[in-house]
C-alpha cells in the first residue's frame, strides 16, 4: 500500500526482475480494473518487460479494489493553483515519489502506460507529470464519458453496462 498525499493507500503490486545488473527503470500501469484480477492477463507484460530490464509497477487506483479511498469515474484534473486538489494525476505523482524513494535499484526514469482506461489514467500522470515521467504511452483512451465514450450516449446513461 503506498500512500497518497491525503492518507489514502492505494494497493499496488512492483515486480522486479531475478536477474539484472545496475539500475532499472519503471513501467508504471494504474488500473480500476482490479491487480489481482486474473482476466488482465498482465503475465505477457511481466515476462516481456522482465526481460527488458523494466521494474514492473501496477496498481489500484482509488477507491478499487485493494485501495482505499472514492472512486470518481473519470475524476477531473485539478484547475491550475488548486494544491489541495486531488486527481489521478496527483495519484500518479505521489506514487512515482514513493517507488523512487523506496524500491531499490531504480535509476530514477518512469514510464506510464495503458489502454482504455489505464489510457486514460495515463494521459492524467502526464498533465502535471513528475519529474522522473520521462514516456507514456496511452493507448485507446477514451475522451469524454459523459458524451459518446462507452458509459453515455449524448448524456443518457446506457443501462445495459448496469445488467
Amino acid at each position: 500500500m503506498i500512500p497518497m498525499r491525503d492518507g489514502v493507500r492505494l494497493h499496488t503490486k512492483i515486480f522486479t526482475p531475478k536477474d539484472h545488473t545496475g539500475p532499472l527503470p519503471f513501467i508504471m500501469l494504474r488500473t480500476p480494473y482490479g491487480v489481482t484480477n486474473p482476466a488482465n492477463n498482465f503475465v505477457t507484460y511481466l515476462e516481456a518487460l522482465a526481460e527488458d530490464g523494466y521494474i514492473f509497477v501496477f496498481q489500484d487506483i482509488r477507491g478499487k479494489f485493494g485501495s482505499e479511498g472514492t472512486f470518481v469515474m473519470q475524476r477531473p484534473a485539478r484547475q491550475p493553483g488548486d494544491t489541495d486538489a486531488l486527481d489521478e494525476g496527483t495519484d500518479a505523482y505521489d506514487t512515482i515519489d514513493w517507488l523512487l524513494a523506496n524500491v531499490p535499484d531504480n535509476n530514477g526514469r518512469v514510464g506510464l502506460m495503458g489502454v482504455s482506461y489505464v489510457g486514460w489514467t495515463t494521459i492524467m500522470g502526464a498533465l502535471e507529470p513528475h519529474p522522473a515521467l520521462k514516456a507514456i504511452s496511452p493507448q485507446a483512451s477514451p475522451a469524454d464519458m459523459w458524451l459518446g465514450d462507452d458509459f453515455h450516449h449524448n448524456g443518457a446513461f446506457r443501462l445495459s453496462y448496469a445488467f
